[in-house]
């Protein structure tokens, strides 16, 4: 697997506090990456490093398989960012801000338009941006970080702030970019229910160390349902079905049996019967993948 991104033990302190700490990031080239965590968690400080905007305390960050600290400007121009809040001249035009960015970067006036396109905001190209609503700020924001054509783009928290719609025109843009043009993209927030849309790769993030990190259909695999068996004599029946080698855990008046097929169930509801015990219910419980996400951080927030 080719990877755009790469950091080893990557580590950033304040004094006596870490906040980041021996993070190991790898995002494959293509893919978008949800970097997930709660506010204070440590994803801004990682993107402010991986851009050169902060100098790590320890650690390495490679991008395109360079050595961020010895090939920093050569990287830096093949990424577009976008950290925290967007820059802009209120009392210009969409596209004078544009010019701005153009005349820093040195790309040809015809990218102006083109990123406007992409962004859909050609229509308001001659309106003062001061007149532009949170959600076109944002896009404004993010075309000046297209105009240098990069191949990963990195967005800290985009949606943030954003009306639903403004959240659905920023997340149809992400599709449209990663499938479009193949581009490379991480893009930060504290809300699953966001990055699961869009994302196909996932990192979560807390107290500056990754918890989590792998497809996001590995994070939907532990979303599956458990069995829950509400069972005369349930501690005693949950002895037996142990001994059948069989995982199971008693919590809450009731036995979970995690990952078995329906014939598994069957067949143990069966035995469970033969040897005396009255079953009065049996159904599934599923974990909603916010429910993961919540269990997976507050569990590094006790330690």
């Amino acid at each position: 697997m080719e990877y755009v991104v790469e950091t080893k033990n990557l580590t950033k302190q304040f004094g006596e506090q870490k906040a980041v700490s021996s993070l190991n990031v790898t995002i494959p080239r293509g893919e978008i990456y949800g970097f997930l965590g709660p506010n204070g968690s440590g994803k801004t400080t990682t993107i402010r490093m991986l851009l050169g905007l902060m100098k790590p305390t320890s650690g390495t960050i490679h991008v395109f398989h360079k050595d961020l600290k010895k090939d920093r400007i050569h990287i830096l121009k093949r990424i577009g960012s976008l950290v925290e809040n967007p820059s802009y001249y209120p009392h210009l035009t969409a596209y004078e801000n544009l010019e701005v960015w153009r005349k820093i970067l040195g790309v040809p006036k015809e990218k102006i338009h083109e990123v406007l396109q992409i962004v859909q905001l050609s229509e308001v190209t001659n309106k003062k941006v001061k007149g532009f609503s949170l959600g076109m700020k944002q896009r404004l924001g993010i075309a000046a970080s297209l105009l240098n054509d990069p191949e990963l783009l990195i967005l800290d928290e985009p949606t943030n702030g954003l009306d639903p719609s403004g959240i659905i025109e920023i997340r149809n843009l992400m599709k449209q970019l990663a499938s479009e043009s193949g581009m490379t993209i991480l893009i930060s927030s504290h809300l699953l229910s966001e990055v699961e849309q869009i994302a196909t790769r996932v990192g979560i993030i807390s107290k500056g160390k990754m918890l989590f990190q792998d497809s996001m259909d590995k994070l939907r695999e532990l979303s599956k349902p458990n069995i829950a068996l509400r069972i005369s004599d349930a501690k005693k029946a949950l002895r037996f079905i142990v001994s059948k080698g069989i995982e199971a855990d008693y919590r809450d008046d009731h036995i979970f049996i995690p990952n078995h097929s329906d014939e598994d169930v069957a067949e143990l509801v069966q035995q469970l019967v033969y040897h005396n015990f009255l079953i009065y219910r049996v159904e599934g419980k599923k974990r909603s993948l916010e429910d993961i996400f919540l269990q997976i951080t507050q569990e590094e927030r006790l330690v």
